[in-house]
């Protein structure tokens, strides 16, 4: 076996970095290069709870530190979101304004029950006297 091009056969070269290493620096990686290119302050679905936490308004997603909200905004989901939101927002300035039908002329009709004909009411007969029906009107 070949031991001279193995990692870590000089002294003082390190040994193999663990996979928990390698998560760590490139998650650190990551949030440096979203830091630079992406200003936090001005995302309109960045939150700060009272709980220090952070959350994305969009999904609705919590989030322990600025690398990790950075890391979602990059992923899958919010992406997802976003689009269902551009799509949304689409929809929502292409829809015309309805425009205002012309009134048409109302009808006159005698409604149902109550009688086509004058009502005469007699208390006294010296006395006459006639209600005007509806359809007088």
């Amino acid at each position: 076996m070949d031991f001279q091009n193995r990692a870590g056969s000089k002294p003082g070269s390190g040994g193999v970095a663990s996979s928990q290493n390698e998560a760590i620096e490139r998650r650190e990686r990551l949030r440096k290069l979203a830091l630079e290119t992406i200003d936090i302050q001005k995302d309109p679905y960045f939150m700060r709870n009272h709980l220090g936490q952070y959350e994305c308004k969009l999904c609705l997603t919590l989030h322990m530190n600025e690398g990790n909200y950075l890391a979602h905004t990059q992923g899958k989901r919010h992406q997802y979101n976003l689009g269902r939101r551009a799509a949304q927002d689409a929809k929502d300035t292409v829809m015309p304004v309805p425009m205002a039908k012309p009134k048409a002329p109302v009808r006159k009709t005698v409604k149902i029950g109550r009688p086509g004909y004058r009502v005469t009411k007699q208390r006294d007969p010296c006395l006459l006297y006639t209600s005007p029906s509806p359809r007088d009107s």
